[in-house]
């Protein structure tokens, strides 16, 4: 008798997209673990451009809403609004904020701005241009002219020393969600999903 040749996975690459804050890491390091035979490779993607991203690319790390029948999305997790500020404002004296603490202050939000609308009584609206990206408004905040509202991990992206943050209790949140288009499921994906899931090497599907 002839013994069966061994299947051998052939070398191939899993391009996963991942905008702004979105932190993989820990996914990554597990998909290294099981799928030495697939590199991955991540892909920075912008939140204004995500769903055309999406289409070339294997699957992505996005922001909620994204509403299109076209797609698999699974909500992974939620962050929570913080309030970006100078190092030296008034603000950061506290441990966290209520939206009837920024009554007067500067509202700045950039053109890339993740969150939508924020309707927050008493809040000015800047009397210069729109700035283009978070990390202009940041920068802008810590000068003291105004303040900015984000995601928790876009505060920390774009940490510096001259601002802080704190979180806003009420306020919104994001919601990072893996994408995929319905019709290009592959065995790959259905690996990323089992890793995200926290499901183990051995679980089924």
């Amino acid at each position: 008798m002839f013994d069966t040749p061994a299947v051998v996975d052939e070398p191939r690459t899993f391009r996963l997209g991942a905008v702004p804050g979105a932190t993989p890491g820990r996914w990554i390091d597990t998909w290294k673990q099981r799928m030495a035979h697939v590199t991955l490779e991540l892909v920075p993607i912008d939140a204004a451009t995500q769903r055309a991203s999406i289409d070339e690319l294997d699957a992505a790390l996005i922001r909620l809403p994204l509403t299109d029948d076209t797609l698999h999305l699974i909500p992974l997790y939620d962050e929570i609004a913080v309030v970006v500020a100078s190092a030296e404002s008034h603000l950061l004296v506290v441990d966290e904020l209520d939206a009837a603490d920024l009554a007067g202050e500067v509202l700045i939000t950039p053109r890339d701005d993740v969150l939508g609308p924020l309707d927050i009584p008493g809040t000015l609206t800047p009397e210069f241009p729109t700035l283009e990206t978070t990390a202009d408004a940041i920068a802008t905040a810590a000068t003291g002219v105004g303040i900015v509202i984000v995601p928790m991990s876009l505060a920390r992206l774009h940490q510096r020393k001259d601002a802080g943050h704190r979180p806003l209790r009420g306020g919104p949140t994001s919601t990072v969600a893996l994408a995929w288009p319905r019709d290009r499921t592959t065995a790959d994906i259905e690996t990323f999903v089992g890793i995200v899931r926290g499901r183990t090497a051995n679980s089924s599907r």
